[in-house]
C-alpha cells in the first residue's frame, strides 16, 4: 500500500482535557487507506520541530476525507502541534505500520492510558454487538475515553487505581471475571508497557489470541533509522515497531 507525504489542512484542534487534544485533519487519500492500529507521522509545515511525531489514527471518517489523531502535550513538538489552529497545515505521512488482524469475531479490547487512542478506530471495524471493551487508568479524570466508545461496543468495563470511576484496582484484575463470563476469541491491547506484558500473559494461560501496539521514539517511521526496534522472541533479528509493528502478535515481542 503506497504511502503518502502530504500537507494537511488542520479542520479542528480541541482540547479533550488540559493536556489533551484531538486533531482533525483533511487528509481524503489517507483515510481511504487507513486501517485500524496504522499511525502518520507529522511534521510541522514550519520545519520546526526538525523530527516528526508519530501519532496513532484514532478515528477516520472517509467520507469527509479527516483523520482524528488524539495527543498528550509532553514535549517541545506536540506543545507546538497544540497550539495549531483551524486552516493551518500538518504534513502527514502515512498510513504507517501494520494494523489488527480484524478476523475475530468475540473480541475484547484492553486499553490504558493514551494508548486507548488506536482502539477507537479498531471497535469502529468490529461488531459493536460482540465487542467488549476494558479501559483503566489512575483515575476518573482520566476516563475521558468512555464517551468515544459509546455505541461500539456492546459493554464498557472501566477500572481505576483510586477507584475514583468503575472498579478500583488495575485494568489486569478486571481479566478473569471477564473472561469467565464471555468466550473470548482475540485480544487486542494497547497501553503501558507493564499492562500489555500483563495482559499478553494472561491471554497466553488462557489460550486466546493477543495482539499488543507498541509505541517507540521514530526518527524516520519508514524502517530506515532503525531507532524504534524491539526484540523478537521468535528470531535474532530485532523487529522494527515503525515497518514491522506497531501491531505486534504479543509472542512475537512479549
Amino acid at each position: 500500500m503506497p504511502k503518502i507525504a502530504i500537507d494537511t489542512t488542520i479542520v479542528e484542534n480541541k482540547s479533550i482535557t488540559d493536556d489533551v487534544k484531538e486533531l482533525i485533519v483533511y487528509a481524503p487519500k489517507i483515510a481511504q487507506q487507513a486501517v485500524p492500529g496504522q499511525f502518520v507521522h507529522i511534521k510541522i509545515a514550519t520545519g520546526e520541530p526538525l523530527l516528526r511525531r508519530p501519532l496513532s489514527i484514532s478515528n477516520v471518517n472517509v467520507e469527509a476525507g479527516t483523520l482524528s489523531l488524539i495527543y498528550r502535550i509532553v514535549g517541545k513538538g506536540t506543545a507546538y502541534l497544540a497550539n495549531l489552529r483551524t486552516n493551518d497545515e500538518v504534513n502527514c505521512l502515512g498510513p504507517l505500520g501494520n494494523g489488527f488482524d480484524l478476523t475475530c469475531e468475540r473480541p475484547l479490547l484492553v486499553g490504558g492510558g493514551m494508548g486507548t487512542a488506536p482502539l477507537i478506530f479498531l471497535a469502529q471495524r468490529l461488531n459493536p454487538r460482540t465487542t467488549t471493551v476494558l479501559m483503566g487508568g489512575r483515575n476518573k479524570a482520566e476516563m475521558f475515553w468512555q464517551p468515544m466508545y459509546e455505541g461500539l461496543a456492546k459493554e464498557i468495563h472501566i477500572t481505576t487505581d483510586d477507584g475514583s470511576m468503575g472498579t478500583k484496582g488495575f485494568t489486569v484484575s478486571a481479566l478473569p471475571e471477564l473472561v469467565k463470563a464471555n468466550q473470548f476469541d482475540r485480544i487486542f491491547v494497547c497501553g503501558p508497557h507493564v499492562m500489555m506484558e500483563a495482559v499478553a500473559k494472561f491471554a497466553k494461560e488462557h489460550e486466546i489470541p493477543c495482539q499488543v501496539s507498541l509505541e517507540k521514539y521514530m526518527a524516520c517511521g519508514i524502517g530506515a533509522c532503525l531507532s524504534c526496534t524491539c526484540v523478537n522472541k521468535l528470531g535474532d533479528k530485532r523487529k522494527k515497531v515503525c515497518t514491522d509493528g506497531p501491531v505486534f502478535w504479543a509472542e512475537e515481542v512479549l
